[in-house]
C-alpha cells in the first residue's frame, strides 16, 4: 500500500486552507482591485475545500480498504456531530436573517439539512456524509477505478451546472435538466457532484507505490496552476458562471499541490488541525461581530467598506476565537506512553532516527516494494505502539507481529493498518482475529485445516518452508500448499518464507540463499500458472533488504534494520545510513571510597588494588542488562568519558569506577547505549561482549524501564 509519506505540512496547510476560506467569504481585495479579488477568492482560493475533502480521503482509504465499518461509521458520526452542533451555532443568525420565515419552510430546511447547510459555509458537512457514504459504497461493490470513472462523470455534470452552466444555457434539453437538478440542490458543488472526485483524489495518493521526482511535481503543480488561472478568467470574462467551485483544471492542480506538500517537513500536529476546523466553522459568525461592533462605533468605513481590514479583523478574531476553543476542548484520556525520566532508568527513543531509517530502507527497495515494520517483542524493546503509531502516521499501512496478544495491543491503543501474525494462534482464539481484524499465519495444512472449521472467513498469508524448516508448508509439497488455497474458509491474501542466512556472505551461504529465492519463486510462478492468486508476497526480513534488495516482492518486512543496529557487526550489499534509534540510560545512586584489598558485588569477584571511587548505577539485570556483561571489560559512559563495569551486575544495581571522573554526584545521568560526548556505545557493542546478538538484548530490556519519546 502506501509509499512512506510525511504529512506534517498537510496539517500547516489545514489552517492557510481555512484563511482562504475566510478570504472567499470577506473579498480582502474587492476594493483595490477587483480582478485580483477574484482571482484570490474565486481561482486561489478555491483550493480550500478540495484540499480538505483530499485530506480526509488521503486518511480514510486504509479504513476502506480494510472494509472497516465500524472506523468509517464513526467518522461519519462524528461530522454528523459537528453537523448538528454547527447547525445550532448558528440559529440566531438564521432568526435574524429571516431563513426561518422562508415560504416551503420545511422543504427547504429538509433540503438544506441533507444538501445544502442550513448556513453558506455548512454545506461542506452533509457533502462530506454524502460523499464518504457514496465512494465507500462504491468501493466496495464496484471496485477503486470503476467508482474513479463514475466520480469523474459526476464532476464533469457538476461543472456544467457549476463554472461551465454557460454552455448548459444554450441547449434546452440541459437547461431542463439543470433546472430540475437545482430543485433539489442549490449547487451542484455538493456531496454528488464534488466531493467523490477530491475525496478519491486523496485514497489515490495515499494507495499509490509511485514516486515522483520533487522536480516533476512543482512542474506539475506550476503548469496546472497556470492553466487554472487562465481557465477561471476565461470563464469569468465569458459570464459562464452560475458559481465558480468547480474548474477542470481544479483536479490536476490539488493532485499535484498535495504531492507537493508530502514532499515538504512538518510535524503532525492536532492543535492545527483543530485550529482550522474551528476558524472554518465560526468565521462567519466573526463577520456578523464585526459588522456590528462596527456600525456601533461607527466606524463602518474602515472595518466593513474597506475589504482588507475587514478581512484581516475578522481573520483574526477567528483564530483568536479558535485558539480559546482549542485550549479548553477536552484532551481525551489517551493512555500514556511517554514518561518521565524521573526515575531509576529509562530508554529514550529517537523517533527522527526510526523516520530516517524506514526512508532509508525504502529507498533500497523496488518501487512497488513497500517496508512491512516488524514490531513484535515490544518493537524489538524500542514500544510497540509508540513506534507503530509513529510508522502509521508516516504512512506505512502493513504491520507484523509474533502473537495473538501483540495484535490485540496495537488495535486496543488505535493502531489501524494491516496487522500479520507471524506465529502460531491457538484455535480457540480465533474469534479474536475477527473481532480484532488480524491476518494469521498459516504455519502448515494441518494448522490450515483447522482454521477453515471457523465459520467465519480467516484472513491469511501462507508461511512456506523453503528451508529454515522452523514453520511453513514445505515448498517442494505444491499439492499441500493447493489445498490451502481450497479451504473455503480461508480468504488468502499472501505468501511468504525467510531467508534464514540471508546475514551472510559467505559464498556456501550466498547459494543457499538462492536456492531458497529460487525455489520461493518457481513455487509462486507453478501457482500463479494454475489460476491461483498468491496475494502479496514477502521474502525478506532486515538482512535480505541489506543484502538482496531488488527481489520482486510487495512488502519487505524490515526489523532489527529498521531500528538502527544489526545483529551483530556484518558487512551488508547495500549502502544504507542507519541510525541508532534506541539509548538506554540510568542514574548514579551514590557513591563511594573503596580501600585497597576491598571486595565488590556478589562472589567476592572484584577486588580493589588501590583506593577507588566507585559509583552504585541505578539498573541491573531485571532491566535486560546480561549478567556476564562485566566479565569482558565492559563500561559504561557518564560525563563524556567511558567508566568500567565492576564486580557481577546485579538485579536492580551495577558498579562502575569513577576514579577518573571529576565532580561526580548522586542523581548523574548514567549512559549504557548511546551517545554522551564524543563516546559511544553501540547495542552491538554490548552484544558482541555477550556473545550474543543484538535482537537478544533489545528483546531483553526489562519492564522496568520508563520510555521517553525524542520526536
Amino acid at each position: 500500500m502506501g509509499q512512506l509519506k510525511n504529512t506534517g505540512a498537510l496539517d500547516i496547510f489545514r489552517v492557510i486552507a481555512a484563511f482562504l476560506v475566510v478570504a472567499i467569504h470577506t473579498s480582502p481585495l474587492y476594493t483595490m482591485n477587483e480582478t485580483a479579488d477574484f482571482v484570490l477568492t474565486r481561482i486561489i482560493g478555491r483550493i480550500a475545500v478540495p484540499f480538505f475533502i483530499m485530506v480526509t480521503g488521503y486518511f480514510l482509504y486504509t479504513s476502506i480498504a480494510r472494509r472497516d465499518k465500524a472506523y468509517i461509521k464513526g467518522f461519519v458520526l462524528k461530522i454528523g456531530a459537528i453537523y448538528l452542533i454547527s447547525m445550532i451555532l448558528f440559529l440566531p443568525i438564521n432568526f435574524y436573517s429571516g431563513y426561518m420565515e422562508e415560504n416551503l419552510l420545511w422543504g427547504n430546511l429538509i433540503k438544506d439539512i441533507l444538501f445544502d447547510g442550513t448556513f453558506y459555509h455548512l454545506w461542506y458537512l452533509p457533502a462530506m456524509i454524502l460523499g464518504v457514504l457514496l465512494v465507500t459504497s462504491g468501493i466496495q461493490r464496484f471496485g477503486f477505478t470503476m467508482s474513479f470513472l463514475v466520480a469523474i462523470l459526476l464532476y464533469g455534470m457538476g461543472l456544467l451546472g457549476d463554472s461551465y452552466y454557460g454552455l448548459v444555457q444554450q441547449t434546452h434539453i440541459l437547461t431542463t435538466f439543470y433546472d430540475v437538478i437545482f430543485t433539489l440542490f442549490d449547487y451542484t458543488r455538493n456531496g454528488l457532484f464534488f466531493v467523490p472526485i477530491y475525496l478519491l483524489l486523496g485514497m489515490v495518493i495515499s494507495k499509490s507505490n509511485k514516486r515522483i521526482s520533487t522536480k516533476h511535481i512543482v512542474i506539475g503543480l506550476v503548469v496546472s496552476s497556470v492553466f487554472l488561472l487562465i481557465e477561471g478568467l476565461l470563464l469569468n470574462s465569458l459570464s459562464w458562471q452560475r458559481h465558480d467551485s468547480m474548474y477542470i483544471l481544479l483536479v490536476p492542480c490539488m493532485y499535484f499541490l498535495f504531492l507537493f506538500l508530502l514532499q515538504l517537513p512538518g510535524k503532525n500536529t492536532k492543535t492545527l488541525r483543530n485550529l482550522s476546523l474551528i476558524i472554518y466553522l465560526i468565521h462567519p459568525w466573526m463577520i456578523v461581530l464585526v459588522r456590528g461592533f462596527a456600525k456601533v462605533i461607527h466606524q463602518e468605513q474602515l472595518f466593513i467598506n474597506n475589504n482588507f481590514i475587514h478581512y484581516l479583523t475578522v481573520s483574526f478574531l477567528s483564530f483568536l476565537a479558535a485558539w480559546i476553543v482549542t485550549y479548553f476542548l477536552p484532551k481525551g484520556r489517551k493512555r500514556k506512553i511517554d514518561l518521565s525520566p524521573d526515575n531509576r532508568a529509562w530508554v529514550e527513543i529517537d523517533l527522527a532516527a526510526l523516520r530516517h531509517n524506514a526512508k532509508e530502507l525504502q529507498r533500497i527497495l523496488p518501487n512497488h516494494c513497500q517496508l512491512m515494520p516488524v514490531v513484535k517483542a515490544n518493537a524489538y524493546g524500542h514500544g510497540d505502539v509508540a513506534i507503530a503509531r509513529e510508522l502509521m502516521r508516516a504512512g506505512l499501512k502493513m504491520f507484523a507481529i509474533a502473537t495473538l496478544a501483540e495484535g490485540v495491543r496495537l488495535r486496543q491503543y488505535g493502531i489501524k493498518g494491516d496487522i500479520l501474525i507471524l506465529g502460531y494462534t491457538n484455535p480457540k482464539e480465533l474469534a479474536s482475529l475477527e473481532k480484532y481484524n488480524l491476518i494469521q499465519t498459516v504455519v502448515d495444512f494441518p494448522y490450515a485445516r483447522t482454521l477453515n472449521e471457523y465459520p467465519k472467513k480467516v484472513r491469511v498469508h501462507i508461511k512456506i518452508d523453503t528451508g529454515m524448516h522452523r514453520l511453513g508448508v514445505n515448498v517442494e509439497n505444491l499439492a499441500e500448499i493447493e489445498k490451502v488455497f481450497e479451504c473455503k474458509n480461508l480468504k488468502v491474501e499472501g505468501m511468504f518464507s525467510h531467508l534464514s542466512v540471508s546475514d551472510s556472505l559467505v559464498e556456501e551461504d550466498v547459494e543457499f540463499t538462492q536456492k531458497q529465492i529460487q525455489q520461493f519463486y518457481q513455487m509462486i510462478d507453478s501457482l500463479k500458472a494454475k489460476g491461483y492468486d498468491t496475494g502479496k508476497l514477502h521474502i525478506q526480513a532486515s538482512y535480505g533488504i541489506l543484502n538482496y534488495p531488488d527481489l520482486a516482492c510487495d512488502y519487505a518486512r524490515a526489523g532489527i534494520a529498521l531500528y538502527g543496529v544489526l545483529s551483530a557487526d556484518d558487512k551488508v550489499r547495500a549502502n544504507v545510513h542507519l541510525k541508532p534509534v534506541l539509548a538506554l540510560k540510568a542514574r548514579i545512586a551514590l557513591i563511594k571510597e573503596i580501600q585497597p584489598g576491598e571486595v565488590i558485588s556478589y562472589g567476592r569477584q572484584f577486588t580493589a588494588k588501590s583506593k577507588m571511587k566507585i559509583a552504585t548505577v541505578t539498573i541491573g539485570y531485571a532491566d535486560g542488562i546480561p549478567r556476564r556483561l562485566y566479565e569482558n571489560n565492559a563500561y559504561v559512559i557518564l560525563h563524556s568519558k567511558t567508566a568500567p563495569i565492576i564486580g557481577r551486575i546485579c538485579m536492580d544495581q551495577l558498579m562502575i569506577d569513577v576514579s577518573h571522573i571529576h565532580e561526580v554526584k548522586n542523581n548523574d545521568v548514567v549512559t549504557i547505549i548511546g551517545v554522551d560526548g564524543t563516546e559511544q556505545i553501540r547495542c552491538e557493542d554490548i552484544a558482541r561482549q555477550c556473545g550474543t546478538i543484538t535482537n537478544d538484548i533489545l528483546s531483553g530490556l526489562g519492564p522496568r524501564l520508563d520510555y521517553v519519546y525524542l520526536h
